[in-house]
C-alpha cells in the first residue's frame, strides 16, 4: 500500500512542521488511524508534494513535519475541460471522481433545461463545498497533486466555453472518438444531466463550435457516460495509450 496522501492549502517546505486541518486530521486518525512516527504524504493542490511524518496529535489535530519534496507526474499531457450536466446526489459525485481519476484540468457544472436540481444561496453554497471535497479527496486516492479548477455552477446560456476542440456528447451523432483529428490545444467536452440536453441546447452548443460525438449504440447514464467519453479521449491523445 503506498503512502497516504493529504491535500492542505499551504505552503510546503522541506523541515516545516505543519498542524493539519480538521478535517484532514479526522481523517488521519479516526479513519487511517495513524500514529505519531507514521509516514504520510501531504501535497499543496498546485503541484507540489512533500514527504511527511506524524509527530503529535495536540487537541485530536494531525501535526507533521514535512521532508523531501516528492515527485508529482500524474498530470495527462492533454488538457480537458468537462463541462457537466448537474446531475442529482451521488450521480454528480461519481461524474466529478472519475472525472478527475481520468486527469480533467477543469470542471464546469452546467444548469440545463432537464437539470433536476434546484441550486441557490446557500444550499449552492454547500453543494459546492461538498463538490470541492469530492475532488479532493479523489486527488488523494489517485496521486494527483495539482486540484482540477472546479468552476461555479453556471446556466448554460451563460457559459463562455474556452477555445479548444468543442464536443457535445450526443446520442444520435454519427462521429465517434475514432474519427477525430487531434487537437492542437485543450478538448472542451459537454456532458448533459439525465435525461441528456434539450434539442435546443444541442442547436445553441452546436453554433459555438461544439461537435456533435456518439459513444456506441446504447444510451448511457450522465456519469457513465462521462467515464466512457474521458477515458476514450485520454486514450486517443493523452496517458492512456
Amino acid at each position: 500500500m503506498g503512502l497516504p496522501r493529504i491535500h492542505q492549502a499551504a505552503t510546503l517546505r522541506e523541515g516545516l512542521e505543519l498542524t493539519l486541518d480538521e478535517g484532514a486530521s479526522r481523517h488521519l486518525l479516526r479513519v487511517l488511524r495513524l500514529r505519531p512516527g507514521d509516514h504520510l504524504a501531504v501535497f499543496d493542490g498546485e503541484g507540489r508534494e512533500h514527504e511527511a511524518v506524524l509527530v503529535a496529535t495536540p487537541h485530536k489535530r494531525a501535526r507533521v513535519a514535512l521532508g523531501a519534496p516528492r515527485s508529482a507526474a500524474a498530470e495527462s499531457p492533454l488538457e480537458i475541460v468537462l463541462a457537466q450536466g448537474i446531475a442529482r446526489g451521488e450521480r454528480m459525485d461519481y461524474a466529478l471522481q472519475k472525472a478527475v481519476e481520468l486527469g480533467v484540468s477543469r470542471i464546469v457544472p452546467l444548469f440545463t433545461r432537464r437539470s433536476n436540481v434546484k441550486l441557490a444561496g446557500e444550499r449552492l453554497a454547500r453543494r459546492l463545498a461538498h463538490w470541492r471535497g469530492v475532488v479532493i479527496h479523489a486527488c488523494e486516492q489517485c496521486g494527483r497533486s495539482r486540484l482540477p479548477r472546479l468552476d461555479a455552477p453556471v446556466a448554460l446560456a451563460d457559459w463562455q466555453p474556452p477555445a479548444g476542440l468543442r464536443l457535445v456528447l450526443a446520442p444520435q451523432a454519427q462521429a465517434g472518438p475514432a474519427t477525430l483529428a487531434p487537437p492542437e490545444g485543450p478538448v472542451v467536452l459537454a456532458i448533459g444531466p439525465e435525461g441528456g440536453l434539450s434539442k435546443d441546447e444541442f442547436q445553441y452548443l452546436q453554433g459555438l463550435g461544439f461537435h456533435p460525438l456518439r459513444l456506441g449504440p446504447r444510451i448511457l447514464r450522465t456519469e457513465t457516460a462521462a467515464v466512457a467519453a474521458l477515458a476514450a479521449l485520454q486514450t486517443l491523445w493523452g496517458d492512456l495509450s
